[in-house]
């Protein structure tokens, strides 16, 4: 019964400190933020995939949980750890920060968030309208 009380213990401080192990992950893309940010709106605009509990479009940032991340349940509690994302100039570049608590063997929530991104950015860059074509020089 000892032992069983001590393990139970063990695993509710584990999963109370698991917050804690979070770590940033830092990315840098050759783009403005503002062409960045559009991306990352549009990634956690999925409901199937975020809850989106802020957002700043000013300072380009937003905490955000992962709808099918779920991390522990102990005594019946789901225990979802919410993640942020920032973007953060740096004079052409923009760096890319997402601090998650997880990453595990099923799920990977800054890894997929950045690809997701990489992704969305990719098609709205290729959505934007093409240059308006340059008249021909005229002949001799």
């Amino acid at each position: 019964m000892m032992k069983m009380r001590l393990m139970f213990v063990t695993l509710i401080s584990l999963a109370l400190a698991l917050p804690a192990f979070g770590k940033t992950s830092k990315n840098t893309y050759p783009a403005p933020c503002s062409e960045l940010w559009g991306a990352v709106k549009d990634v956690l605009g999925n409901a199937e995939n975020y809850n989106v509990e802020e957002s700043n479009d000013a300072l380009m940032t937003a905490a955000y949980k992962v709808k099918h991340n779920v991390h522990v349940t102990v005594t019946g509690a789901v225990l979802q750890r919410t993640n942020h994302v920032a973007l953060v100039s740096k004079g052409a570049e923009c760096e890319m920060q997402v601090k998650s608590n997880y990453s595990g063997f099923e799920h990977d929530d800054s890894g997929d968030f950045r690809k997701r991104v990489e992704e969305s950015f990719a098609k709205l860059k290729g959505a934007k309208p093409a240059e308006p074509a340059k008249p021909e020089a005229p002949a001799k």
